[in-house]
């Protein structure tokens, strides 16, 4: 036993590791297994009967328990619940290179080449007149203003959104024009919204920019939200939570002060979770039935002699009942084990929720390249998740060095990654390590 309790794996689980006749773990068990329970994202390239399985399951199932208990004494949902309700920016509402504090406050885009943006998860219509403020907090690009959900997510590029830009432009449907001055690090923009004078207007550190647009009649009713747009820059908002750096006069009020008749709701914020639903805290893809029937008995193995609450497993792969395993879904589980095809078709037609997923393992990513517009699909629900939840942690198997580049460019596109590449090969180890 004391091998793989050397690594911090549960008794419960070393026992039946041992009934299996694993003494001693094999060289990928003992350099992945440790980083895992860590929380790092671990990248595995080994031959066949390394012990690769056994490398992730071990760890995520012990993580997937801890979960369930934490969720059992009602830690978890109550911090999930949290980031998606009030004022904040919307992380169901971004475009995949902006991230989102917890606390739903701070955006940050490290994408140099294209604009990248987000909402706030409510917004106002009709009457009133509101204000936010947003400080640049990191060198960059930057544009700020107002947005119906109908609008593009790059400020000032259609008739639905409205834009200040840190080159002192303003922007309404592509057309660009001088306004107010340039800002940048440490600045603190204002941004005012009067639904009685039908205007917009901005401030720069508490200096009055003047009017910088007249609000269509035909938006009036549908809710404007705050918005930004960022270029390898971050900014920091506050929508009157904690005291304005620079009190608005004339009337205007906080947004979080806005009449709840006027508060119009984002399209895809908190109304669409369900904390209540036992939703899967891991999901692992493998390209065949075969592999999945497998990954998904060795799951029922490791996790026999776990205490109560009992992790739930289910096997989604096409042959199999679909109905069978959509009502399982709808029961609640807490391992999926499955192929890119019938995941993805789940995820698609809303069966599969992936709100609460904490680890993502794609083993033998190599076969699953034939997947990759399916796997795609899978990531970009994924991502949506990972900045109001606990870490997201990610687990590729069996990952050669001619797709490496591939999955790494990949991966990076939608989550702040630390890799720990572990590699058998004729050259030995190499374990590599690359902080977020």
């Amino acid at each position: 036993m004391a091998a793989f309790s050397e690594f911090g794996v549960m008794p419960e689980i070393v026992r039946a590791v041992e009934e299996m006749g694993w003494i001693l773990p094999t060289d990928v068990q003992a350099e992945a297994v440790p980083l895992i329970l860590g929380g790092g994202d671990v990248l595995i390239a080994a031959e066949t009967g390394s012990g690769k399985t056994g490398a992730f399951c071990l760890p995520v199932i012990q993580i997937v328990y801890e979960t369930l208990r934490d969720k059992r004494e009602g830690g978890v949902r109550k911090k999930i619940s949290a980031g998606l309700t009030g004022w904040k920016m919307n992380f169901m509402d971004r475009d995949p290179e902006v991230a989102i504090s917890e606390d739903g406050l701070l955006c940050q885009c490290r994408e140099q080449r294209a604009w990248q943006g987000c909402r706030s998860t409510q917004g106002v219509a009709r009457g009133g007149q509101y204000y936010y403020e947003a400080v640049v907090t990191d060198e960059g690009l930057c544009r700020v203003g107002w947005s119906t959900l109908k609008g593009g997510r790059e400020l000032g590029k259609d008739g639905q959104s409205f834009g200040f830009g840190g080159t002192g432009k303003k922007s309404f449907s592509s057309q660009f024009d001088d306004y107010g001055e340039s800002f940048g690090i440490n600045d603190t923009i204002g941004c005012f919204l009067d639904f009685n004078n039908r205007e917009m207007r901005f401030s720069k550190n508490g200096k009055d920019l003047g009017r910088a647009f007249e609000v269509p009649r035909h938006l009036q009713d549908v809710g404007l939200f705050a918005a930004v747009t960022l270029k390898n820059a971050e900014m920091k908002f506050n929508f009157g939570d904690s005291p304005f750096q620079h009190p608005p006069k004339g009337g205007f009020i906080a947004l979080n002060k806005a009449d709840s008749q006027f508060v119009v709701p984002g399209a895809t914020g908190a109304a669409q979770y369900n904390p209540k639903k036992q939703s899967p805290a891991a999901v692992v893809i493998e390209p065949s039935r075969e592999l999945a029937q497998q990954t998904n008995d060795n799951i029922v193995t490791f996790k026999k002699y776990l205490p109560l609450p009992a992790i739930k497993e289910l096997l989604s792969v096409g042959g199999l009942p679909v109905k069978e395993q959509i009502s399982a879904l709808a029961r609640g589980v807490d391992v999926v084990t499955g192929t890119p095809g019938r995941l993805d078709d789940l995820i698609s037609t809303g069966h599969l929720d992936l709100s609460q997923v904490r680890f993502f393992v794609l083993d033998e990513a190599v076969c699953s390249v034939c997947s990759m517009s399916q796997l795609f699909n899978v990531l970009a629900v994924l991502y949506l998740f990972t900045f109001v939840m606990s870490r997201l942690s990610l687990l590729f198997c069996s990952m050669y060095c001619c797709v490496l580049p591939k999955w790494l460019s990949l991966c990076s596109r939608h989550h702040e990654l630390l890799f720990w590449l572990i590699w058998i090969g004729c050259l030995g180890w190499v374990v590599v390590s690359r902080p977020c």
